[in-house]
């Protein structure tokens, strides 16, 4: 068999080990352990107090309202097989953000943050931000272009990463 008539393998694909959650407890437990051992860094606000109700309140809403749209396209929600993913979801939160589920963990830290009342305790949502993004994020979006091409690059077009 000439080489030009060989099928390509696909590719094996690197499993994802540093799970989004185990990230959203480690930068949340390092922010809180931050602000708790550096007092100089603290600061009193209430009015700041009250908007982290919300904050948090809202960062609840967006992941379990994009773990639902998951579910809605009985797709996979597991993020250390991004392979297993049989439907590329686009729509309700997924049309403005194209990680709404990280998003809402962000939102979850950085209200904690805000609670918190010390500016160490902010450590957590930029470390989970960066973390996310190289180890999660750039990652499971090579996957997706391989599984569902030119549809997940003109959604990668449209769609901004996080807002």
């Amino acid at each position: 068999m000439p080489q030009s008539q060989i099928p390509k393998r696909p590719k094996k694909q690197k499993k994802l080990y540093f799970p989004p959650l185990m990230q959203f407890a480690l930068y949340g437990l390092t922010g809180y352990i931050l602000a708790a051992n550096l007092p100089a860094l603290a600061y009193e606000s209430a009015p700041l107090f009250w908007v982290s109700v919300p904050v948090i309140a809202a960062g609840a809403l967006v992941l379990f309202s994009a773990v639902r749209s998951f579910g809605k396209a009985n797709t996979t929600v597991n993020p250390i097989t991004p392979e297993q993913a049989e439907q590329l979801v686009t729509t309700g939160l997924y049309h403005f953000t194209r990680n709404p589920m990280y998003l809402g963990m962000l939102l979850v830290l950085l209200g904690a943050a805000l609670a918190l009342q010390n500016l160490a305790a902010f450590s957590g949502p930029i470390l989970y931000s960066l973390s996310i993004t190289l180890f999660q994020i750039i990652p499971e979006e090579r996957v997706l272009e391989q599984n569902f091409g030119s549809a997940f690059t003109a959604y990668r077009k449209q769609t901004r990463r996080w807002l």
